[in-house]
């Protein structure tokens, strides 16, 4: 009962957290959620996505080149001693168009990605990212990425996605 909860929480307080989340406030957005940053990595930026990409993604990336590629990696949780690992990335093209058609094949489950960052930045333990938990967001010419998976706890399918639709508004770095 108390797990229902929680989850009725996050999705509730989600449209409180966008709001301070756009204003770069995301500690704000996160206490909105009932959740607090416990963690977080450097920026780490890269010119060439191909390298940081597979499988259909990285064929995608070959024949249309990013701009740039800026990832983060991070940890929020609550006071029960749920955690989730969250990777962001941003993804800048050179237009509009050419993020649209990378998000319609980034939005297909199985179609490959941008690597997320490892959670050992963090000093845990490697996290796998099924890319379940996936939400992304186009803005201009850029495309964010956000994955999330639970490291601790117990947060359902739609809390990762609550956490995941939130993540992706963080501004770039």
């Amino acid at each position: 009962m108390a797990r229902n909860a929680a989850s009725r929480n996050l999705k509730e307080h989600k449209t409180d957290a966008k709001r301070p989340v756009r204003q770069r406030r995301a500690d704000d957005a996160w206490q909105r959620m009932g959740l607090r940053r416990l963690r977080q990595s450097s920026k780490m930026p890269a010119v060439d996505c191909v390298a940081h990409s597979f499988r259909e993604v990285r064929e995608f990336l070959v024949r249309t080149p990013c701009k740039s590629l800026d990832r983060i990696v991070f940890v929020v949780g609550d006071d029960q001693g749920n955690a989730a690992v969250i990777s962001v990335a941003w993804v800048e093209f050179r237009n509009r168009s050419t993020v649209w058609k990378f998000q319609r094949l980034e939005d297909r489950h199985g179609t490959g990605d941008i690597r997320p960052l490892g959670s050992s930045l963090l000093d845990m333990h490697d996290i796998e990212f099924t890319g379940h938990y996936y939400y992304a967001e186009p803005r201009g010419t850029t495309l964010t990425i956000a994955e999330a998976e639970t490291i601790s706890g117990t947060y359902s399918a739609d809390d990762l996605d609550t956490i995941t639709e939130v993540a992706a508004l963080l501004p770039r770095p």
